[in-house]
């Protein structure tokens, strides 16, 4: 029996997951054009194989990963490629990434070389680790790490325990619970192969305990399986976070700037455990995956299979449109998610969910004066003092803001939620952060100039020393020409002729 150590703060926001949860997962119809982006993952964007008008099988590699943190990415369906261009990003900038247009055929025609492993467990951790990079599978909770690159944390860490994070703490995203309940074979099986990958024999699944029907279905699913425990943790937000989960399950905490790698554990999404399964077991790429679709302006709350590329607006049309135009969507969860500016974007890897939030939903009071009631501060869970975070930010002193911790927030807004001024105190660390960014951007790219600089005028000063010496060289070589000719007519030999 684990033992379930407290961690530090934490809130219990309205969970609202009775919207979608409920809902078994249902297909969406291909749309009429799939826009995939080249970069929907941590790392270097993937660099394009394909070429207009190009027709392309279901999971084919429509881009390779370069570099060391990267991934691939492939065709959802089979169809055409209508080009390779600029299109809006999923993110709150709005701003459009290079992305590839598919027109599908409505065929749905895997790739050829689409083909399984009938043992994973025969295949080295080093080969498990190289299949599920070249899937395109990146941690589907929303951080899109790629998972290839975590497999392969056992060559530098000494690994003990591997966490599969179904706490799904955010409210109305449910599609974590769904998958879990609907498929937690393919959930178990693709922990065990993970596992098999970093070496360890410990997997803990945890999951909150608002999610009774998926803890019975992943218990029943791993009752033949040692090592594998189900394990219940409370419903108390952000538990999810990977550093608290793992230190709730552990009793250990992970130091700041710090992995969980460090103290020996991995932690992977339930999500890309079954999309490693279907990676290993059945040779597919990481093509579609499980979304919510919830809030209070949607007609009708669901979780949805849809094939990456997706645009948001098929999405929400497929579950009855809005009931309120001026709803604010974003992706992600309500306390983490960001804001997207258009139905236009495509769904990605790491987007779990699309909330239409009505007005109601998304009400606030107008910010009132701090009165240091120190809620926020007993709240946060990584013990800082967010009120003194604020008033730094408001006042411009940054770096005050950073030497108190702000690069060690979350962002998990829990701050925000409890304080009774309504002070939007996660918007404010999260505008002081992207303003240290690009401080941090500017002054690099000065020292940048500098060095080129320092480099052209030594470049310049060698090329000058250069053309001295070669003069120098010159006027020697002239003088010794010189000199050997005088001496030539003032030769016996040269006298006598003479």
């Amino acid at each position: 029996m684990i033992k379930i150590h407290g961690i530090r703060g934490g809130i219990h926001p309205e969970g609202r997951k009775h919207l979608s949860a409920g809902q078994p997962i249902e297909a969406l119809p291909l749309p009429a054009l799939l826009h995939i982006p080249l970069a929907q993952h941590i790392g270097a964007p993937a660099v394009p194989l394909v070429r207009r008008g190009q027709q392309v099988a279901k999971g084919e590699m429509l881009a390779r990963a370069q570099g060391a943190i990267s991934a691939p990415v492939h065709a959802s369906t089979s169809g055409r490629v209508l080009g390779i261009g600029q299109y809006p990003a999923h993110h709150a900038s709005g701003l459009s990434v290079p992305t590839i247009t598919l027109q599908p055929d409505g065929e749905e025609r895997w790739h050829e070389r689409i083909q399984g492993v009938e043992d994973p467990f025969a295949l080295s951790p080093e080969a498990i680790a190289e299949r599920v990079a070249e899937a395109g599978i990146v941690g589907l909770g929303g951080a899109a790490f790629p998972s290839g690159v975590k497999l392969d944390l056992r060559r530098k860490y000494r690994l003990h325990t591997l966490i599969i994070n179904g706490s799904e703490c955010e409210p109305y995203l449910s599609c974590d619970d769904r998958l879990m309940r609907e498929r937690p074979d393919g959930v178990i099986d693709g922990a065990r192969i993970m596992a098999h990958a970093l070496g360890v024999e410990r997997i803990l699944i945890a999951l909150e305990d608002n999610k009774p029907e998926a803890r019975a279905a992943l218990a029943k699913a791993a009752a033949d399986w040692s090592g594998i425990q189900v394990v219940k943790v409370p419903t108390r937000y952000p538990m999810g976070s990977e550093r608290h989960l793992t230190q709730a399950l552990t009793g250990v905490e992970t130091p700041a700037r710090a992995l969980t790698a460090d103290i020996g554990v991995v932690v992977h999404n339930p999500a890309t455990a079954f999309a490693v399964h279907e990676a290993l077991r059945l040779g597919r790429p990481l093509v579609e995956r499980v979304v919510t679709v919830s809030g209070g302006a949607i007609a009708r709350p669901a979780n949805v299979r849809l094939p990456l590329g997706t645009p948001v607006r098929d999405l929400l049309a497929h579950c009855g449109g809005l009931s309120e135009p001026e709803a604010q969507l974003i992706s992600g969860g309500p306390m983490m998610g960001q804001p997207l500016p258009s139905t236009r974007v495509p769904m990605v890897k790491g987007s779990n969910g699309i909330l239409a939030l009505s007005a109601a939903e998304r009400a606030r009071p107008e910010p009132m004066p701090c009165i240091r009631c120190g809620q926020c501060v007993d709240v946060c869970p990584c013990g800082l003092v967010p009120l003194e975070l604020g008033a730094r930010i408001r006042a411009g002193d940054y770096e005050g803001a950073r030497a108190r911790g702000l690069t060690d927030c979350m962002g998990c807004g829990s701050c925000a939620y409890v304080c009774p001024g309504a002070i939007p105190l996660a918007q404010l660390i999260n505008h002081a952060k992207g303003e240290l960014a690009a401080r941090a951007r500017a002054k690099q790219k000065q020292a940048e100039t500098k060095r080129l600089a320092e480099q052209r005028s030594a470049r310049m000063e060698a090329i000058k020393r250069a053309k001295r010496e070669a003069m120098e060289q010159r006027k020697r070589e002239l003088a010794a020409k010189k000199a050997a000719e005088a001496a030539a007519k003032d030769s016996p030999a040269a006298t006598e002729e003479a």
